[in-house]
């Protein structure tokens, strides 16, 4: 136990030095994005910001279920936000679904955490998208809850669709990328996008992911064009799906 709370907590240390790393400006069905190292993405032209899969409480869904988990997650995770809502200071902010781990987050969230969400909701549009963990309206919290919004040239919405949709930016999938070379391995969460779409990280700060190369993923991109836009220490890298590894 000792040692799987050493783990979790090297991992949330990582996460907040890597929320301090260079975003990436990409272009995204003809507009730009930055691709923010906390694993948000901002749209300038429409003072936009967008996270996906926070999974706010989980550690408390955890414990309703006799499954004990160090009960820091929506601290750490809220504080990610914060940060990155002060760098970019969005008019409005969209959360893509799976924002709360289960349907019982919202209504059963501690005052000191909701009190600091609504700090943070306060003074911008805040769209919540219905998420298979939270598929109705989080109770008592506010804000515009929808199952998909278009602005600009994207569609938002929680899982992606099956078929070719230009212009789709999902969540569900936590995609990670694995890279190898010079005999070493490392495998990080990323954006997936072949530029017509995309699916985004987790937001999460204890949330695991899904190699961008399991067949979940398959069709979503041109594969020629596809692209993980890997989550470094201090910066984000951009690497084709034909150079990535398996695991």
């Amino acid at each position: 136990m000792i040692g799987g709370e050493t783990i979790r907590m090297n991992a949330l240390a990582r996460r907040l030095r890597q929320s301090e790393g260079e975003a990436l400006s990409v272009v995204l069905t003809g507009e730009e994005v930055r691709c923010d190292p906390s694993g948000a993405i901002f749209a300038p032209a429409h003072g936009l910001l967008v996270v996906s899969d926070l999974h706010l409480e989980k550690g408390a869904a955890f414990a309703r279920r006799g499954m004990m988990m160090p009960p820091y997650d929506t601290a750490a995770t809220l504080a990610l936000l914060s940060a990155a809502i002060e760098r970019y200071r969005p008019a409005r902010v969209l959360c893509l679904g799976d924002s709360f781990h289960d349907r019982h987050g919202a209504a059963l969230m501690p005052a000191a955490f909701r009190e600091m969400l609504s700090a943070l909701m306060s003074g911008r549009d805040w769209i919540w998208v219905s998420g298979n963990h939270d598929p109705e309206p989080p109770a008592f919290i506010g804000g515009t809850t929808v199952e998909e919004v278009a602005i600009g040239p994207w569609f938002f919405r929680h899982e992606p669709s099956a078929r070719p949709r230009p212009g789709e930016v999902a969540g569900h999938l936590h995609p990670v990328a694995r890279v190898t070379g010079n005999g070493r391995s490392t495998r990080g969460a990323c954006f997936a996008t072949d530029g017509d779409r995309m699916v985004m990280p987790s937001f999460g700060v204890t949330t695991g992911g899904l190699n961008v190369l399991d067949r979940a993923f398959h069709g979503l991109f041109e594969t020629a064009r596809a692209r993980a836009y890997v989550i470094g220490l201090s910066r984000i890298y951009p690497i084709a799906f034909r150079s990535l590894c398996q695991g």
